[in-house]
């Protein structure tokens, strides 16, 4: 009897090429698509981000074309709470989070991983471009994908084991190229799909309006900079995040970026770019993908960036202080920041604050 599996088919061609690559090595595959904004209208278009109607319809394209059973799945409230309803607190707390990976957490490898049992299916298998290996004395571990510049291991390392036993990432021994090849070669119509790069419920990229379509009693306050000086006025903390340089119309020549959101006196610390620069920051809900502590590490503070080198001290429960062997720019509290030995996933958890 074949074992089953519930893939997450997002209507793109890593998702579709993981059904296909399941299917080949003799699974039984039923493929989902979740459907998640919470209305259509906040739905991204054809050409953009994901989740909406015509990539439902691709999905069936490709489940068709392969020969397996296809179904939607209604998530709309938990995304609501999980996803969105963060985000938008997560800015009203001055803070900048990182959606995607909230819903990998809470939705894909959480909700759909009760649906999938409920199925009798053993595992969820996704799109990722991430690698799963046992370790000889049982854990599971979490590796970058093969394909550097696509490695999505970022944003999963706050699965918990449990979660990690029971889910599969099949295209993460591919490149992204291999991927678009071996779609091509079973002709799945979605080879040379673009790449979703939004969020999926703010597919016009316009955060600063969908936040405040969502929050209440937003104030305008001061810009200063580090010293104390008003240099102009902003329009409320949640519009604004760490590193931000356009936006904040202040008069002068010299660049100015986003510093600081000081929640307390309602300010937006400014400075030039030498002051993105900092040493050391505090980290919180740790969660650990290897079940052994660690003093040094990779930290990697962005999906996009390669991580450097730090020490590691705990502060106490779920908490620990990072401290940089040489300057880093723009710690964003609210963002991941995830531990690496080599390419390794040894932990992560969300940068609390910026220790000066």
């Amino acid at each position: 009897m074949k074992k089953r599996v519930l893939v997450a088919m997002s209507g793109g061609v890593d998702s579709s090429v993981a059904a296909a690559l399941m299917k080949a090595r003799g699974y039984e595959v039923i493929g989902v698509t979740m459907t998640l904004s919470p209305s259509q209208s906040q739905a991204a278009p054809a050409s953009r981000g994901c989740c909406s109607v015509w990539d439902v319809t691709d999905a069936e394209k490709v489940a068709w074309k392969l020969g397996i059973p296809h179904y939607v799945f209604n998530l709309r409230s938990e995304f609501e709470q999980h996803v969105i309803g963060e985000f938008v607190a997560e800015y009203a707390s001055g803070r900048t989070p990182n959606p995607c990976r909230r819903c990998n957490q809470h939705i894909k490898f959480d909700h759909l991983l009760e649906r999938a049992q409920a199925l009798g299916a053993e595992a969820v298998v996704t799109g990722h471009y991430a690698r799963l290996r046992r370790h000889p004395q049982g854990w599971v571990r979490l590796l970058r994908g093969k394909d550097q510049r696509k490695d999505q291991s970022y944003v999963l390392a706050n699965l918990s084991q449990e979660q990690l036993a029971r889910v599969r990432f099949p295209v993460g021994e591919l490149t992204k190229a291999e991927v678009r090849e071996v779609a091509r070669g079973l002709e799945l119509g979605v080879a040379d799909k673009r790449e979703s790069m939004d969020l999926c419920f703010i597919p016009d990229r316009d955060t600063a309006g969908f936040l405040a379509g969502r929050l209440e009693n937003v104030q305008p306050g001061e810009i200063r900079d580090r010293s104390g000086r008003v240099l102009g006025q902003h329009r409320g903390l949640p519009f604004y995040t760490v590193g931000q340089r356009k936006g904040l119309s202040l008069a002068g020549t010299t660049p100015r970026y986003v510093l600081e959101l000081d929640v307390v006196s309602n300010a937006l610390v400014v400075g030039e770019d030498r002051e993105l620069l900092e040493l050391a920051m505090e980290v919180d809900e740790l969660s650990w993908v290897v079940p052994v502590d660690h003093s040094r590490a990779r930290v990697q503070v962005r999906s996009s960036a390669g991580g450097a080198m730090a020490s590691l001290e705990p502060l106490g429960p779920g908490r620990l202080q990072v401290r940089f062997d040489s300057p880093q720019r723009s710690l964003t509290p609210g963002q991941a920041a995830v531990f690496y030995r080599r390419h390794e996933v040894l932990g992560g958890g969300t940068i609390a604050r910026v220790l000066r």
